[in-house]
Order: C-alpha cells, then structure tokens, then sequence
C-alpha cells in the first residue's frame, strides 16, 4: 500500500463535519460576554480566554494530525506554514499568511485578512484592553506544545481595535526534547 500523501487544508475542511457558522460565532460571543460579567477584570478575561484556548489546543492537534496526515515538520519555519495553510483553514475556514520572520527564525506572524470569531461583534469602550479573540493564541500555543515547541502566542493586531488586519506573532522559546517513557534495552 502506497504512503498517504499530506492533504491540503481545502480538501479537508470539505471532508470535516462542521458548525453552523453564525450558531458557532454567537455561542464564543456568549462565552466572553459570561466571562466578562463574571471576571470583570479584561485581563482576566483575556488570560482565561488562552487558558480556555490551551486546553481546546493540547487536543486538538491529536485530530489535527489524525486527519492531515502530516508528517513531523523539519522546523518552526515549516510549522508555521502548515498552521497557517493547513491548520486554520481545517477548523476555521481561513488561512493565514506568514511573515515579518527574524533573522534567527523563531518569531513570526500569522496575518489573517478573514476571522470568522468576529462576525457582529464590536467592543465597547470598557472593553478596549480586551483581546477577544484570544482563545486563538491559546489553541495555538497548546497545540505546539504538544509537538515539543514551547511557544509565545500574542496578538499584535486586531481589526476591532481598528488595525487594517488580525496578526499573532509566534514566537519559539524552546525546542523541547521528546522524551520516552521506557528504554528499549530494559
């Protein structure tokens, strides 16, 4: 039986089950709408919205891997382009473009002209320090720990603060090694 080539992020979000888009957006919009009235604080807010996007993360890879069938990737720079082409696309319908690189190749942006989290939503004044969609970050950065890439996930645009884009720079902090749980020679 021949390998399973990769799959592109197109051809499996037309084979993925998925939401209503406006019953999807609208159900996020209740979560942080709750989360504001019972946290008050926006940094609170915006810090359990990564946690909350953390734990989404550290298992959605699993299907992320399961149904791409996408090999180990050689390097952040790689990782990178498969979350932007593959992996955004799979679960949200967009991709994103990958830029602004350092010299070293651990920091990046994820530039997304599209976000569907954002539908009828717009911030009032109190809420100006909010990230919204900060579950993003989260998801992310979850996920990448999962494939040993310790990461920084932080927003540095956002269209509803009035930025001409949504960008999230990934920044790698450490490679980690995997570690096995038993030795071959016991």
């Amino acid at each position: 039986m021949a390998p399973v080539a990769p799959r592109s992020g197109d051809a499996i979000f037309a084979n993925v089950e998925r939401v209503n888009a406006e019953l999807f957006t609208l159900t996020y919009g209740a979560i942080v709408r709750q989360l504001l009235t019972d946290l008050e604080e926006v940094e609170e807010v915006n810090k359990q919205l990564d946690q909350m996007g953390y734990n989404i993360g550290i298992r959605l890879i699993d299907e992320f891997l399961a149904k791409s069938n996408i090999s180990r990737c050689i390097d952040f720079k790689e990782t990178a382009e498969v979350i932007a082409k593959v992996g955004l696309k799979m679960f949200l319908g967009v991709t994103a473009t990958v830029g602004n690189w350092n010299a070293e190749g651990t920091t990046c942006s994820l530039i997304l002209e599209d976000n569907p989290l954002v539908d009828f939503v717009e911030l009032p004044d109190t809420c100006q320090g909010l990230y919204y969609c900060n579950i993003l970050s989260g998801v992310i950065r979850g996920a990448l720990e999962m494939v040993s890439m310790k990461t920084e996930v932080t927003w540095i645009r956002d269209m509803l603060r009035g930025d001409d884009a949504f960008e999230l720079q990934l920044k790698l902090l450490k490679q980690v090694p995997e570690e096995y749980p038993y030795k071959d020679d016991e």
